[in-house]
């Protein structure tokens, strides 16, 4: 049986928790429309739309119930019908009773024999509780009224909220250990953050110089799947910052991302590593990462870091990029070396939106991947403007931001800065300069905040002129 996940945006989890808890104790609901990614293994629910139903509205609120008008939500189902979507039910339990009742039985099963009926499609749908503390638990529903508890819930925020399977009060026979409802509560850099990282699916896109020591530290942290993406090759100008690389590696011309799979599991650290062979431009890519929760991007290319900012929004995923720029001065001098750390969430600013590169920039890049000469160009260019070195001594520069990207990581999972994390939505620091500047996040990007958790769709991502051939091919 494949496992359910859900993700949520921190707009719509602060929403969902203002309006179930509006004061007078007693039970609230919510509904959702979300998108949906469907693989081997796994489905992976993201919250698209939210609708609030107005208290005022319910036939019934009390302490330990709430009753709504059907009618009032038929709207819903049409849409789940036309846009290929999946309807969430989200009600409190003000009384802080960590389970489903009798009651929440009956109309989880009254609800999916409506929306059944009427959208002629034989889908699930879901059912969220949410306590006054703010936790989440829930469970899908299918046409025959079989609950199945959700694996995850996700919320990517300011925080990054991790919540895991049933209360031990609702399923007796889960080891707490491993699925307590409130992992997050545990000490930090302890055995709290690390079951939560064991949770955690996260993804890598980019096995060089920063994406190889990501990796690194991930696996040490014992996350629990880890996804590395490059369709590299070793080569002998990689090995002076490639972690676990050697020079039978380079003979070989061994993946990248074999190499580092094969020292993850030398670790015995018990992560999973999924390894693939191929740019974020293939279909095999492009899945696996949009099923993870938190996504790194370290690549060098303009294009490949736009197509990942636009899988994290469509998949509810948290977005770590990191950017190093050292600038020559022609003369065999160093006029600068400057890096950044950026977190984006869904539904906030993106890299385009925070001016890490211009439409302009897009546009050129999409010209080098299709132009094979001007790729190469800039390759050969490397880590140094106005520079051409092969093998350029930037290791130390690239542990430091690496490190960072991590424990930025570390920080939204258990928060310990003094100040909050919504002030540092990217971090930048000039080596030369030994400065550091922290930002806050910036405004909205207008046209993905529309696309926030809509999921798989045709085409994928909403934008042909990203879709090659190669992305159809499974």
């Amino acid at each position: 049986m494949k496992t359910c996940k859900l993700r949520l945006n921190g707009k719509v989890y602060d929403q969902l928790r203002h309006h179930l808890f509006s004061g007078d104790g007693l039970e609230s609901i919510a509904f959702a429309l979300c998108g949906k990614l469907e693989t081997e293994n796994e489905l992976i629910y993201t919250i698209h739309r939210l609708e609030l139903y107005a208290n005022e509205k319910c036939t019934i609120r009390q302490v330990d119930r709430v009753e709504w008008e059907p009618a009032e939500i038929v709207h819903l189902f049409e849409e789940c019908r036309k846009n290929q979507l999946h309807l969430l039910k989200i009600h409190c339990h003000p009384k802080h009773w960590p389970f489903f009742s009798l009651t929440d039985d009956n109309s989880d099963i009254q609800l999916i024999d409506t929306v059944t009926g009427w959208t002629g499609r034989d889908d699930d749908i879901f059912s969220v509780i949410m306590l006054p503390d703010g936790s989440l638990f829930g469970r899908s529903i299918n046409s025959t009224g079989s609950f199945t508890p959700l694996k995850s819930i996700v919320v990517i925020s300011d925080n990054i909220l991790v919540y895991t399977g049933l209360p031990a009060s609702e399923n007796p026979t889960i080891i707490e250990e491993e699925e307590d409802i409130q992992l997050r509560t545990r000490q930090a850099f302890g055995e709290g953050t690390t079951n939560i990282l064991k949770s955690l699916k996260i993804g890598v896109v980019g096995c060089s110089g920063t994406g190889s020591i990501v990796a690194e530290l991930l696996a040490r942290l014992g996350v629990g799947q880890l996804v590395l993406v490059d369709y590299d090759i070793v080569e002998r100008k990689n090995i002076n910052r490639i972690l676990n690389t050697t020079i039978d590696d380079a003979q070989s011309s061994n993946k990248k991302v074999d190499v580092i799979k094969t020292a993850i599991d030398r670790m015995g650290t018990g992560v999973n590593v999924i390894s693939i062979t191929d740019d974020l431009h293939s279909f095999k890519a492009y899945e696996a990462i949009a099923a993870c929760d938190i996504v790194y991007g370290c690549m060098d290319t303009v294009d490949g870091r736009h197509l990942l900012n636009r899988i994290a929004t469509y998949f509810c995923s948290a977005y770590l990029d990191i950017g190093i720029h050292l600038d020559a001065d022609g003369k065999g001098g160093i006029n600068e070396v400057f890096g950044r750390v950026d977190y984006i969430q869904p539904g906030g600013s993106s890299l385009l939106s925070r001016g890490r590169y211009t439409l302009e920039h897009l546009k050129a890049a999409d010209i080098a991947r299709t132009n094979p000469e001007e790729h190469d160009r800039q390759v050969k260019e490397g880590y140094i403007k106005s520079a051409r070195v092969s093998s350029p001594a930037v290791i130390s520069i690239n542990m430091m931001f690496s490190s960072q990207a991590v424990t930025e990581l570390l920080a939204r999972l258990h928060p310990f800065r003094d100040l909050s994390n919504a002030k540092y939505a990217s971090i930048c620091f000039s080596v030369s300069g030994f400065l550091l500047i922290n930002e806050p996040d910036g405004s909205p990007d207008i046209e993905l905040q529309t696309k926030v958790g809509a999921g798989a769709k045709t085409p994928i991502l909403d934008s042909p002129l990203l879709i090659l051939p190669k992305w159809i091919e499974r």
